[in-house]
């Protein structure tokens, strides 16, 4: 007998062994009964996971994936879960670009500049760490600009000078001539409810690695279902794609490679809540131990 999961899915390039695991039966084949739980595109004009509402209470999920320091915030102000994975999952970093000919040609041209992201996802606190590696944490600015669609419009239109994309959508803004001007890792976090204890992590994990290591094996039979979010966005945004070719574009889109969660570091976890108290962009008695689970449960 099964074990059910209900997993929240991202439809995000760098999630998609969560779908083909389900579609292709290695959840199933782990012992698990999974159900994806998903928001259709044309329905999300900010963010996939709500802002306000509790996954794993409002929602009844067990499991979901967010961006790592956005899940340490949201564990702890929301109590939605606990950490329980961690990893970059693909070989995908986030890259700024800016204007072609914008003045901006290296990272420490971004002081007081801001970049535009998506709030509230964790892509600020990625954005944020990223830069501080180039810039004094004063200098740094960043700016809501919403979903990979909004965030080109606003850079088409000089609303910003930079913005964060991650593929495709960073193959997109090439296409379109903008130009790269820094590249960071994306580092992601899986929440699980209380009810998900040791054993349906690790089926979990084994699930998911056997869809990586499939993909990996033969990126092409994957391919159309890793476009799926750029076709999404020429629906949504097709003002973006009228000076594009677009079959060039797909054609110079690159499956990555994937790598399955680990178990979440608390001793790691633990540094990027100190960062976060720092920079005070969580409460300062935010206490790790209310936040990651703990890995022998």
């Amino acid at each position: 007998m099964c074990d059910t999961v209900q997993l929240f899915h991202l439809p995000y390039s760098f999630m998609l062994p969560q779908k083909v695991a389900v579609e292709e039966g290695y959840f199933e084949q782990a012992g698990l009964d999974v159900e994806l739980t998903e928001r259709d595109r044309e329905n999300v004009d900010w963010k996939y996971i709500p802002a306000e509402e509790s996954l794993t209470g409002d929602h009844d999920v067990d499991v979901y994936p967010i961006c790592k320091w956005e899940s340490i915030k949201r564990t702890w102000r929301m109590d939605d879960g606990r950490i329980v994975a961690k990893g970059t999952f693909a070989d995908q970093p986030y890259t700024v670009y800016v204007q072609p000919d914008s003045d901006i040609t290296e990272p420490s041209d971004l002081a007081d500049v801001p970049v535009g992201i998506n709030k509230r996802t964790g892509q600020e606190y990625t954005a944020i760490r990223a830069l501080e590696e180039h810039l004094s944490p004063e200098d740094v600015e960043i700016e809501h600009h919403g979903m990979p669609t909004d965030r080109l419009r606003a850079l088409e239109s000089g609303e910003v000078e930079a913005v964060s994309l991650l593929e495709p959508q960073s193959t997109l803004a090439e296409e379109l001539g903008y130009r790269p001007v820094l590249e960071f890792e994306n580092h992601m976090g899986i929440v699980g409810a209380d009810a998900i204890d040791r054993d349906v992590l690790d089926r979990f994990i084994e699930g998911y690695a056997r869809a990586a290591e499939a993909i990996n094996a033969d990126p092409d039979a994957y391919r159309e279902a890793y476009l799926g979010m750029l076709e999404a966005d020429a629906e949504i945004a097709p003002e973006l794609f009228e000076d594009v070719d677009y079959d060039e574009l797909l054609s110079r889109i690159e499956v990555p490679r994937y790598e399955p969660p680990e178990l979440a570091e608390h001793d790691e976890l633990d540094e990027q809540l100190s960062w976060m108290k720092r920079r005070q962009l969580i409460d300062a008695d935010a206490d790790i131990d209310a936040i990651v689970a703990p890995v022998g449960r």
